[in-house]
């Protein structure tokens, strides 16, 4: 039985393949007048920020995910254009009726880049790994797709299943994601540091050439690769010979590199940015990411971010389209709820509003009055606090310093701590900060789970929620997809009510591509994939 039909004939399944309702999967340049894809050549990319490490199951990052992703295949992908899992690694599969097993049959003849065998027992060397050897703080995401792991049995060289000691039904759209894919039982074996040194073995259609951390990363075809994607536009092996990324963290560096041929795409195109990159024959292509969007997540056991009523303030007091009008343009979406628009069980929140009069009458009631310099204050105490966020995107700094003028006309004074990817991941781990800025991309409503359950990251070091915590576990046992999305609305809303997130726009990943790139595409979860694109003129 194929992967579809078993998606279409058990409801247990097919409630897990939830239909996306806006993927804008599409490719970054058309071939409609550039002939038939041509295979060979070299794409230069240039990355906004360096990759953090060479390891998809420890990547994070958009820029650290455009680089691993290419190296590895996943069990499942997932299709951008309908949401639906489709075979990759797997063939086929199948989920029990309380989604706490899953049994995946590989294909045959799959080797990784150094000639051994993808089988069930690499399948389980991964997942035990991540698991058990990976702490959460090393590998956040995949943790969290894991929690509740048991175990994986390797039924026969080509099948595994994938045990759990509670209901998992987001665990199947988990294994389409990069941080889920499967590298070889060396690699996996290794401590976490040195599986960031760009050594790492996959199966992907690009295996790693060179790894310069902070510099550079040159990325070679895999010659034989046949066994890709059901979702990717062609079969066989890449067009691409190699795609060599530099590091560019300077906008105008990166735009004027691209506009002079030195560079084929660039990473974080801005509105601005556009007159010189079309007028060179390139074009910005933009998709908007599913998930958490971009907003402020405050540890509320600290500061004046204890008080929930402050948090509450927070959401009306943000003029969300003056963001987007202002910094980012007509390709960005204001947040208008704790999930983005994109992400399957997504539900508009009404009270995600700009409303600066409402804002100031919770702080009123609250006892925070304005002092002399227009801050308030309430019991000798300023309304002041840090946000720490790091240059992940380009807009970042100007977005929160917009925000930090709309803040103060509320009186509420917030300070700007900018610093390195390193540092940010640390201190979240640490719970060292006021609020962190950020968002997290996954075309699955268990993302709020694994950002504000108990039992994931839970960087608001909040306690017990009772009405939270019942829909997140809900949500994770749920085989029909209406009842499922209706715990993932529940969860949105308490989110929001509790103060967990507050959110201002939605992340869209903007991408400037020169006249000869072709066929360079999105994946499900708005990261690039490069197995379909080709270089014209060539």
């Amino acid at each position: 039985m194929s992967s579809r039909s078993l998606l279409a004939g058990a409801s247990a399944i097919a409630a897990l393949s939830v239909v996306l309702t806006a993927c804008g999967g599409g490719p970054a340049s058309s071939a409609a007048d550039a002939g038939e894809p041509q295979s060979g050549g070299t794409l230069r990319y240039g990355l906004s920020g360096a990759p953090t490490c060479s390891d998809p199951a420890q990547a994070s990052s958009n820029q650290t995910i455009y680089v691993a992703r290419q190296i590895v295949d996943s069990l499942t992908d997932q299709d951008p254009d309908t949401g639906e899992l489709t075979p990759w690694l797997a063939n086929r599969w199948e989920v029990s009726p309380d989604a706490k097993s899953f049994t995946f049959s590989l294909k045959d003849g799959v080797t990784f880049s150094d000639g051994t065998t993808v089988d069930a027992a690499a399948v389980k060397a991964n997942f035990d790994s991540i698991a058990n050897d990976l702490s959460s703080a090393k590998a956040p995401l995949g943790a969290s797709y894991l929690s509740g792991y048991t175990g994986t049995t390797v039924v026969d060289p080509l099948t595994a299943k994938v045990d759990f000691s509670g209901p998992n039904a987001q665990f199947l759209q988990a294994t389409s994601t990069a941080q889920l894919g499967i590298q070889s039982p060396g690699t996996v074996a290794k401590p976490a540091e040195e599986r960031c040194l760009g050594n790492n073995i996959g199966s992907g259609p690009f295996a790693y050439a060179d790894y310069q951390q902070d510099k550079s990363v040159t990325l070679a075809k895999r010659t034989g690769y046949n066994w890709g994607s059901d979702a990717f536009g062609h079969t066989g092996e890449a067009y691409l010979d190699k795609i060599e990324f530099t590091v560019v963290p300077e906008s105008g560096v990166r735009t004027g590199s691209l506009s002079s041929n030195q560079l084929d795409a660039i990473s974080d195109a801005l509105p601005q940015d556009a007159p010189q990159i079309e007028a060179t024959g390139g074009q910005i292509v933009t998709t908007s990411n599913p998930g958490v969007p971009f907003g402020f997540q405050p540890n509320v056991t600290r500061g004046v971010l204890r008080d929930v009523e402050v948090r509450k303030a927070l959401v009306p007091a943000i003029n969300r389209q003056e963001l987007v009008d202002t910094i980012l343009g007509p390709d960005f979406k204001t947040a208008t709820s704790t999930l983005a628009s994109k992400t399957p069980g997504y539900t508009e929140l009404s009270d995600v509003k700009y409303d600066p009069e409402k804002a100031k009458s919770i702080l009123d009631a609250a006892g925070w009055v304005p002092g002399a310099d227009g801050i308030r204050e309430k019991d000798g105490q300023k309304l002041s606090f840090r946000v720490m966020f790091s240059a992940v995107f380009a807009g970042n700094q100007a977005i929160l310093e917009l925000t930090q003028q709309q803040l103060r006309d509320v009186g509420v004074d917030l300070q700007l701590e900018l610093v390195s990817l390193p540092e940010s991941t640390a201190r979240q781990n640490s719970k060292d900060f006021d609020v962190t800025y950020f968002n997290s991309t996954r075309a699955d409503g268990d993302i709020l789970r694994t950002s504000f359950g108990l039992d994931g990251r839970n960087l608001n070091a909040r306690g017990p929620i009772p009405d939270l915590d019942t829909a997140l576990t809900d949500e994770l046992a749920a085989t029909d997809t209406a009842t499922r999305n209706g715990f993932i609305a529940a969860a949105q809303q308490q989110v929001l009510d509790n103060g967990l997130w507050i959110p201002t726009i939605e992340l869209s990943q903007a991408i400037g591509a020169g006249p000869k790139v072709q066929d360079l595409k999105f994946e499900a979860s708005a990261r690039l994939q490069f197995f379909d694109t080709w270089l014209s003129g060539q």
